[in-house]
């Protein structure tokens, strides 16, 4: 997890940047970057589908995650000798091929590596939240040197980016994965095994279920309109506070490694804090700080308060992916937990995206980054109350691994 965020985070922090600052980078207007975010997003979608269905047949084995670290291990040289100079002569060819390789190695791939992850941590035992952190601490590092380097040389960044992947395949492949614990668990009628192998059929069931499509479409509201916010938009307002890109670029890098790192220490309290107030209600202080982030920078142009309000990312994000997580495998079958988290998580986002980058970049055009704020914040707050009705409560329609609360154990002891 350290390594791929790393490989990640060197060159993802300051895409948005790259592709429209005038100086260092690209210099695309606001609907050209929403069409290279739309794209990326359609390329991601269709992979996410055929990762979570080929991850689950795999069980824990790393077939597939060694692919993606190959494709990793090639961003310096795409980046640099094909995608940049596409885009600048022949835009939509860069377009797609940027979206076709990028979402193999990292925009898809994020999701299965997150998924692989959290099956390890039922087979062995582990705490999915504190292995996730060291995906965290990896994006704070390199994000720290991110801005600095971006100002010398962009290329620098995707180049170290191969560094890194390449570290990481060589991880992949010659290690070895040791014999999980032997647990014994009561079968439940009509609820896979964690272990058991799913079937095609298994996992086209679970279009069927109505309860699979209010999470989707809570997902939808939610974290894809905080996507488009925090990644296509938030650096370039950020940076663009400072009396000059660089400066604003170089205090993004730091800003940017500060809030990971807070939301890698995060990670590992957000378990916590799910296990007193339980994984629903975890769920909404998520999509509530999110609509506290957008509002808040919609309504302040300071560079200190706006610096403090993105610190909110650090706590929002935990707080929404890991009680997603959790929702799943409680509710759902958990043998299936990679299908799920790519269809219900990852998928429903990248549709999402697929539809709004285009359109919100063409509304910032227009309107600028505040009023474009206040439209998202606005989404998310309904998503909010939609997600207060629609979400079922952790003791309601258990299909997978009960979750009981610290306070509830307490009581029955």
């Amino acid at each position: 997890m350290l390594l791929f965020f790393a490989s990640w985070g060197i060159w993802w922090s300051f895409f948005q940047i790259w592709l429209t600052s005038e100086s260092a980078g690209l210099a695309l207007n606001g609907a050209q970057v929403g069409t290279v975010y739309s794209v990326n997003s359609l390329a991601t979608l269709v992979l996410m589908f055929a990762y979570g269905a080929i991850q689950d047949r795999l069980g824990i084995r790393k077939h597939l995650a060694v692919i993606l670290a190959s494709v990793t291990a090639l961003v310096g040289p795409f980046c640099t000798w094909v995608y940049q100079p596409l885009l600048q002569s022949h835009f939509m060819t860069g377009v797609i091929l940027g979206a076709i390789v990028l979402s193999i190695g990292f925009l898809a791939g994020v999701g299965l590596f997150e998924a692989l992850t959290e099956r390890f941590s039922r087979r062995f035992n582990f705490e999915y939240g504190q292995a996730r952190m060291w995906g965290s601490f990896g994006y704070a590092v390199v994000a720290l040197a991110a801005g600095f380097l971006f100002t010398i040389n962009p290329a620098l960044n995707f180049w170290i980016g191969s560094a890194l992947g390449l570290i990481h395949l060589l991880l992949l492949v010659f290690s070895r994965t040791g014999e999980p614990p032997v647990i014994k668990k009561t079968a439940v009628e009509g609820i896979l095994s964690p272990a058991s192998t799913p079937t095609i059929r298994d996992m086209l069931r679970l279009f069927r279920l109505p309860s699979l499509w209010l999470i989707i479409l809570f997902v939808m509201l939610s974290w894809t309109f905080y996507t488009v916010f925090d990644q296509q938009m938030f650096p370039d307002f950020y940076t663009g506070l400072f009396e000059t890109p660089e400066i604003g670029q170089r205090v993004y890098g730091i800003l940017n490694s500060v809030q990971v790192f807070l939301e890698a220490a995060m990670l590992g309290i957000v378990p916590i804090i799910m296990r007193r107030v339980g994984v629903r209600t975890s769920l909404l202080l998520g999509v509530s700080i999110m609509f506290i982030r957008i509002l808040g920078c919609a309504l302040v142009d300071d560079p200190i308060w706006v610096s403090a309000i993105k610190m909110l990312h650090a706590i929002e994000t935990p707080l929404f992916i890991l009680p997603v997580f959790r929702y799943f495998t409680l509710h759902f079958n958990p043998a299936l937990s990679a299908t799920l988290y790519m269809v219900g998580f990852q998928v429903s986002a990248q549709i999402g995206n697929v539809i709004l980058s285009t359109p919100l970049g063409a509304l910032h055009d227009r309107m600028g980054y505040q009023q474009t704020f206040i439209a998202i914040s606005v989404v998310v707050l309904f998503a909010g109350v939609y997600g207060f009705i629609a979400l079922k409560k952790d003791d309601q329609q258990v299909d997978g691994d009960p979750f009981m609360r610290h306070s509830k154990a307490a009581v029955d002891a």
